[in-house]
């Protein structure tokens, strides 16, 4: 059951999960993911409860992210971005952060276009400017760091071929036991909860 997962997901980034739907759909509304209706039945049952999150169990569009956060008023994300959020407060190592550093989306706001006069810009055409070069400079910085790392990593695992040192790996869905055998097999103090993704 996927919605049981994502409620176990929830809880493991600390969320208290307060609500549940499950909605039935033949076709995912472009706008809302779920329909204007719905979305407005899910705007009163967030105020009734009062929920300040909402996380859904696909991985959403941008349109569709901020049309929600509009109708519900309140922050919305989707399962990966929730996995995405575990995967950031929990890598440990600086590859693993690199990995998982957060997906930038755009706030949604509605930005101006229009100018003081002839040839001139508005504020919101230059601050969509400033953030798409933000985000490449940022992503060629990502990619460049990423693949400095992966030659290291080249390096050492031709150092491990050279000397012989034999390489294991224990391979598994998330909470299915490989913190645990791993520290059964060789005395380790890996942290081992009974958490959807409790370690990296």
């Amino acid at each position: 059951d996927t919605l049981e997962e994502l409620n176990e997901l929830a809880k493991t980034a600390g969320a208290l999960v307060v609500g549940k739907v499950r909605v039935r759909r033949r076709t995912i509304d472009n706008a809302t993911y779920v329909g204007s209706g719905k979305a407005n039945e899910l705007s009163l049952m967030g105020s009734e409860l009062e929920a300040d999150l909402f996380i859904f169990d696909d991985e959403l569009s941008a349109i569709q992210l901020r049309t929600l956060e509009e109708t519900l008023g309140a922050r919305v994300i989707d399962r990966t971005t929730l996995i995405l959020d575990i995967f950031a407060a929990r890598a440990t190592s600086r590859e693993g952060k690199l990995q998982v550093e957060p997906r930038l989306i755009g706030q949604g706001q509605v930005l101006s276009r229009l100018g003081g006069g002839i040839g001139t810009r508005g504020p919101g055409e230059k601050k969509l400017e400033i953030d798409r070069r933000r985000i490449r400079r940022r992503v060629f910085e990502l990619e460049t760091e990423l693949s400095e790392i992966e030659k290291q990593r080249g390096l050492r695992r031709e150092s491990r071929k050279a000397n012989r040192i034999p390489l294991v790996a224990l391979v598994g869905y998330t909470n299915a036991g490989k913190s645990t055998m791993l520290n059964a097999l060789t005395d380790s103090n890996v942290l081992a909860e009974d958490k959807l993704f409790a370690t990296l």
